[in-house]
């Protein structure tokens, strides 16, 4: 995808129209008009562009979707019960350190052969989500845990398919034709019958007074509201925000994840200089901690390039226009759908000195500090800048800093055979199915007390 992109900002600039669905759209694609529209112009370029495939399932509910007044009602919660179940405090780095472990004893389990390291991955960082959401994580054998993480890898897969694509162009018709695109809502029943369940399950134990999870906390603000009929605080509402946060939170960290191991194995004298940064730092005889980050400059840049490399949301979400404005000489009436070219940001030569090379240096200074990127914006920016940004970080450098502590990660191919080339898909960059050797290391390593 990033070719194509990178061609037509080179043919029509870094701010350029086109029309689909019957509809105009602006494309941004540098760091500079990016950086005006959602930051500089926040207020008029801070509404979401409605997708046809996600609003016939949430039907205008959901703090990913919804605009305006709405949206600030239920940001203004995420963010704030986010946080105080762990999102800035130490309970949950503490809950990924314990997810970690898990990740790390599942590997052991595989004893050296070689696996796809897709579903641990995925497991690990969906098991993070469920701590806060339903305040327990699940067993990875679980089969509630097996059915759900089932399901939400279905929804998906079928939410960025070609069919999702083709929905999104024409709905009018293809609501009323069979086909391919008629699976996903089944799916997404399924998910909601399994999120209602839970929160029915929350009803009949709630303690106002000692919230245990972010869906108990949504309840009591319910509670509170009942006598507010503009009230976004509904049993509705709860459902469709807990599925978005899951689709969210779980399939862009974990394809992070994923290419952070390939890249790794790939490029071994980067993986080298971690492991001896991390030796050197944490040692051997206690786990990784956030507190680590601010003295391990060298991986800090590791994991900033294999996002910005791995360039998971190529396109981000869509914008939309709040109101009349102009930009860039361009006058755009109300509703006019932004998309945010992520990819060509991410791979601006303005900013990355050899953006098409995976190179740590991007983000350290001559004297080997950490340095950051202007243009570094794998979260978008703005007032819809991504809910879970600061959780997704933590996720990152713990899970990858405890695999490095005790294993080695490497390919049953040549590093110069490894293919890095993204599956075709319509939202997210999905990194290449492949196999791994996860090695322990060697000198002895005990386990932690």
């Amino acid at each position: 995808m990033l070719k194509p992109l990178m061609e037509a900002k080179e043919k029509f600039g870094p701010v350029f129209m086109l029309y689909m669905r019957f509809q105009r759209f602006v494309v941004l694609s540098s760091y500079d008009a990016v950086k005006e529209a959602l930051v500089d112009h926040a207020v008029e370029f801070g509404s979401r562009g409605a997708m046809y495939s996600l609003e016939r399932l949430f039907k205008g509910h959901g703090v990913i979707l919804v605009n305006g007044e709405r949206w600030k009602q239920l940001r203004r919660f995420s963010s704030s019960t986010l946080k105080n179940f762990g999102m800035g405090k130490r309970s949950i780095e503490e809950q990924i350190q314990v997810e970690a472990q898990h990740l790390v004893e599942a590997i052991r389990e595989k004893k050296g052969s070689p696996f796809n390291p897709a579903l641990l991955t995925t497991h690990a960082v969906s098991n993070i989500t469920c701590s806060i959401v339903f305040g327990n994580r699940f067993d990875y054998e679980d089969e509630n845990f097996l059915n759900l993480m089932g399901s939400m890898n279905n929804f998906f897969l079928e939410m960025s398919n070609q069919w999702s694509m083709l929905y999104e162009i024409c709905p009018r018709i293809l609501q009323f034709l069979p086909g391919p695109h008629k699976r996903m809502p089944r799916i997404y029943k399924t998910l909601h019958e399994f999120i209602l369940e839970r929160v029915r399950i929350n009803q009949q134990s709630l303690d106002p007074s000692c919230p245990r999870d972010y869906i108990d906390s949504f309840l009591i603000r319910m509670e509170q509201e009942k006598q507010n009929p503009l009230s976004e605080f509904h049993t509705t509402s709860l459902v469709e925000n807990v599925i978005q946060l899951f689709i969210a939170g779980t399939e862009t960290t974990s394809s992070t994840l994923r290419y952070g191991f390939l890249l790794l194995a790939k490029y071994p004298e980067v993986q080298d200089k971690v492991h001896e940064e991390i030796d050197r730092v944490i040692g051997q005889t206690h786990g990784p901690g956030m507190q680590h980050r601010s003295r391990m400059p060298y991986t800090n840049a590791v994991i900033h390039e294999i996002q910005r490399f791995a360039n998971i949301l190529p396109l981000g979400l869509l914008h939309k226009v709040a109101c009349d404005t102009h930009f860039r000489g361009y006058f755009l009436p109300k509703d006019t759908l932004v998309c945010t070219s992520l990819s060509t940001v991410l791979h601006d030569p303005k900013y990355f000195k050899d953006p098409e090379s995976f190179d740590p240096g991007h983000f350290l200074d001559e004297n080997g500090c950490f340095k950051q990127n202007d243009a570094f914006l794998p979260f978008s920016a703005g007032k819809r800048v991504c809910l879970g940004k600061s959780l997704a970080l933590m996720e990152l450098f713990l899970m990858l800093t405890t695999i490095l502590q005790r294993f080695t990660l490497t390919s049953p191919k040549p590093p110069q055979e490894i293919n890095l080339t993204p599956k075709v898909n319509i939202l997210v960059n999905v990194p290449p199915s492949y196999e791994l050797y996860v090695l322990p290391r060697e000198d002895g390593l005990q386990d932690r007390a």
